[in-house]
């Protein structure tokens, strides 16, 4: 398929490079230059600006926000201005519920089509092509996409046929993510100032009863206060709790979780957390507790280990 590709960040970077590899014809822009010579190298073409990459049968964008979203798409020249009726816009940007909808209804006026399609996995996932994709839109347009899904991730879920559906599932899931890591960092913390080896305690939970992807990665980052270099940047962790709270709050659902986890990413971000990544949100319980910041139990106070806590 020939195609563009917009924002080359961390995750971006590696979905093109995926595409490229799958035998995609791609074009790829990103509004800071510099970070196309590996997908240069690989085969890929570089746009000058965003019309260059708008004469194919589909754009991909990955952006940080809704501000770049929303600029790149509907912003004077963007994608509703630049794609070829018919041609597809796939948002894979984590983005609110409110803008994929007004997204849906500016390519619907321009004759364009439009699916919301945002992963979950970290960085490494998206080089592996391992990521987990939600998708919404008209069926038929997910058809035609479901090729460039298989290149960049192991499973696609449709979720309905409004594209903002995919977006809230999303936003929902970073939300669920968040609230593990804070629970994590409060029971690392806990133990760790009993004397127990975090390490130790979150290997015994991560092959007992939370064997789950998300405990053991977010588990391990917290146990060896291991937050840089950020895989998601802390910034973005509390933008998606700030749009999961307004979906929220348009539909009147309560979330007191989330409440206290905007006042987490606030907290860390206002300590200048602003490079780290997320899952440094669960070592503020540690240093809640007078204990090591970094959740870690100094060598000389390590006294139980692993069969310890099984035993």
């Amino acid at each position: 398929m020939k195609l563009g590709f917009i924002g080359l960040g961390q995750m971006g970077a590696a979905m093109a490079s995926n595409l490229v590899k799958g035998g995609h014809d791609v074009t790829v822009f990103n509004r800071t230059p510099g970070k196309s010579g590996a997908l240069i190298e690989l085969g890929a073409h570089e746009a000058a600006n965003l019309a260059g990459v708008c004469d194919g049968d589909a754009v991909i964008t990955m952006l940080a926000d809704d501000d770049a979203a929303s600029a790149i798409a509907l912003g004077e020249g963007g994608l509703t201005a630049q794609l070829r009726k018919g041609a597809i816009h796939l948002s894979m940007s984590t983005i609110s519920v409110a803008l994929s909808k007004r997204l849906a209804r500016a390519h619907a006026q321009a004759g364009q089509r439009y699916v919301a399609a945002p992963v979950f996995g970290r960085p490494d996932m998206a080089a592996a092509a391992k990521l987990f994709i939600v998708c919404a839109g008209d069926p038929a347009t997910i058809d035609a996409c479901q090729p460039l899904f298989r290149a960049m991730g192991q499973s696609t879920f449709p979720i309905g046929t409004e594209p903002s559906a995919a977006n809230l599932v999303k936003l929902s899931g970073n939300f669920l993510l968040a609230s593990a890591i804070e629970a994590l960092g409060e029971a690392v913390a806990l133990v760790s100032k009993a004397g127990i080896d975090p390490r130790a305690y979150v290997e015994f939970l991560t092959s007992t009863v939370f064997n789950v992807p998300a405990y053991k990665t977010y588990g391990a980052l917290i146990a060896q206060g291991k937050f840089e270099p950020a895989g998601f940047a802390a910034p973005l962790g509390f933008k998606d709790i700030r749009l999961v709270l307004a979906a929220a709050e348009s539909l009147r659902v309560p979330m007191p979780l989330g409440s206290l986890l905007h006042d987490r990413f606030l907290r860390l971000l206002a300590q200048g957390g602003e490079r780290l990544d997320w899952s440094a949100v669960g070592g503020l319980a540690a240093q809640d507790a007078g204990h090591d910041p970094r959740g870690i139990v100094p060598p000389s106070k390590r006294g139980v280990e692993v069969d310890q806590i099984r035993s």
